[in-house]
């Protein structure tokens, strides 16, 4: 493949993954702010149902995929603790749709990586540093200010969006270790299999307590109209969502997407403003330009950690074949 080809197909790979990102984005929040069906948690188990679906088919059906054999005692120590995860993520991110800007609510996503950290420290994936400690510091001093300047705060909003990255951070942090150290490694198809449906048993518990009530009054009203169009689109971009990330980082990698997801942060603020109109404030732009700058700083910290180790790696390869060699 010459250089001009593979150009062509890693931008192909990132306007794909950056264009499916932002509309599944866009499209949960004008369904639960706009559309007028304000239920998180029904339209999160809408998505897990259709994803389970779909990956059920692929692989128990048309096994295009193949399944990992996972015993049923392994699925419940290692899956569901996942699933569980997943759900209160999910359930609690999309509830932030209907109090908070989109905006807002990628801005408060530049905490991500100290959170990822500070849970891998206590689990013990990541060595702590006051380098990256304070980088870290740095980040949050960042998204306080733009919280700060933030024109339509609201505290439980914040309060649910903050909580999900807490427990998507401990999700990847369970992922790394109860999977990936396992030799468990999965695609999106495979992860969608087996985690699809524990997350949506694990939301069916409290939308029987808190959504199914609402809604069955409103459709005994007859005050609740969706299209079915409408719902079946939004579950396939959420599904197709999830193949663009494999696509993205099996085709290019990791390091790609974590570029393109900056610029697709700042993308999103401006749809936000321009779409619904949400104001953003110069103080916002302030604090989340800052932590920007020191997200940028920690992905190059971590990059050139990475190069340190092939370049380790290789050296003890090279040592180990002339060892052979005398």
């Amino acid at each position: 493949m010459s250089v001009y080809q593979q150009i062509v197909r890693t931008y192909f790979f990132v306007v794909t993954w950056m264009s499916i990102s932002m509309a599944v984005i866009m499209f949960n929040k004008w369904i639960l702010a706009y559309y007028g069906f304000p239920y998180p948690l029904a339209l999160t188990m809408w998505h897990m149902f259709f994803c389970s679906s779909v990956a059920f088919v692929l692989v128990r059906v048309l096994k295009v995929v193949k399944s990992i054999g996972m015993s049923s005692k392994d699925y419940q120590r290692r899956v569901v603790p996942i699933g569980l995860l997943y759900a209160a993520s999910l359930w609690l991110s999309n509830s932030a749709y209907l109090y908070l800007s989109v905006s807002f609510i990628q801005m408060t996503k530049a905490l991500m990586p100290g959170l990822v950290y500070m849970i891998g420290c206590i689990m013990g994936t990541e060595v702590f540093t006051p380098k990256v400690t304070f980088n870290m510091v740095v980040i949050a001093i960042g998204v306080a200010i733009a919280a700060y300047g933030e024109l339509n705060f609201v505290m439980i909003g914040v309060v649910e969006q903050l909580s999900s990255l807490l427990f998507e951070a401990t999700r990847l942090m369970l992922v790394q270790v109860l999977i990936n150290s396992q030799g468990l490694g999965m695609n999106p198809i495979q992860s969608l299999y087996y985690v699809s449906p524990a997350c949506f048993v694990c939301l069916s518990i409290p939308f029987m307590a808190l959504e199914f009530p609402l809604i069955s009054e409103r459709i005994e009203s007859g005050s609740l109209i969706v299209s079915p169009y409408i719902m079946l689109g939004n579950a396939f971009a959420a599904f197709a969502l999830n193949l663009a990330v494999f696509l993205l980082v099996g085709k290019t990698s990791a390091l790609t997407m974590n570029i393109a997801g900056v610029l697709k942060d700042w993308i999103l603020i401006w749809m936000s403003a321009s779409v619904f109109a949400a104001p953003v404030s110069t103080l916002n732009l302030v604090g989340y330009f800052l932590a920007f700058l020191a997200v940028c700083y920690y992905n190059n910290h971590k990059l050139q950690q990475m190069k340190s180790r092939e370049k380790a790696n290789a050296k003890d390869e090279e040592e180990g074949g002339k060892k052979e060699d005398n």
